[in-house]
């Protein structure tokens, strides 16, 4: 599988970022959740380190994707997209990228903001962003559970679009994304 993108197809850098995103999200979504509602214990505290470090590997390979893709361009939409659906899937993957950064960047305020350090999976100690202030504690926590539910909804409308393509349309969008999958050129 070539590593770049071209006219009709997205390349194996693209599908790797894609994929190892995705899943590290929903990954990620599972142990905000499972933090939240676990008995402060030992185990609570763990989750959270994980929930934290896992954002961050997020956000480093979000931005590692976004540089790529201004490198390597995406591939056009198939002919048989309407204009407004193509406006509204452009518009949804900018929205999950600024989503996605925001989200990290809110958790690591409001972290920043309980005064309580954070050790990246428990090896160093990530800086803090601002000092300790309990309002804003609040605020970015609601911040955070709001950018939280926002990624849910946006996550539902890619993947109910991408199975839509698929079983409805019928069209090979959702195969460009799969390893191994390459539609053949086609003529512009």
């Amino acid at each position: 599988m070539p590593l770049h993108n071209d006219p009709d197809n997205w390349g194996g850098v693209a599908k790797i970022f894609h994929w190892s995103v995705a899943g590290l999200i929903f990954a990620q979504l599972a142990l905000g959740w499972m933090a939240v509602a676990w008995p402060l214990t030992p185990t609570k505290l763990d989750l959270f380190i994980w929930h934290k470090s896992l954002g961050f590997i997020i956000l480093l390979l979000v931005l590692l994707r976004l540089a790529w893709r201004f490198y390597d361009p995406p591939p056009r939409f198939l002919r048989s997209v309407p204009d407004w659906r193509r406006r509204c899937a452009e518009s949804v993957h900018g929205l999950l990228y600024v989503v996605l950064i925001l989200l990290t960047l809110s958790g690591w305020l409001f972290n920043s903001a309980t005064g309580i350090p954070f050790r990246f999976f428990g090896w160093f100690r990530w800086p803090a962003l601002i000092p300790p202030n309990r309002a804003q504690a609040r605020l970015l926590v609601g911040l955070h559970v709001f950018l939280g539910w926002s990624l849910v909804v946006l996550l539902s409308i890619h993947i109910l679009a991408a199975l839509w393509h698929q079983l409805i349309s019928r069209d090979p969008t959702l195969k460009r994304m799969l390893p191994g999958f390459r539609l053949p050129r086609e003529t512009p």
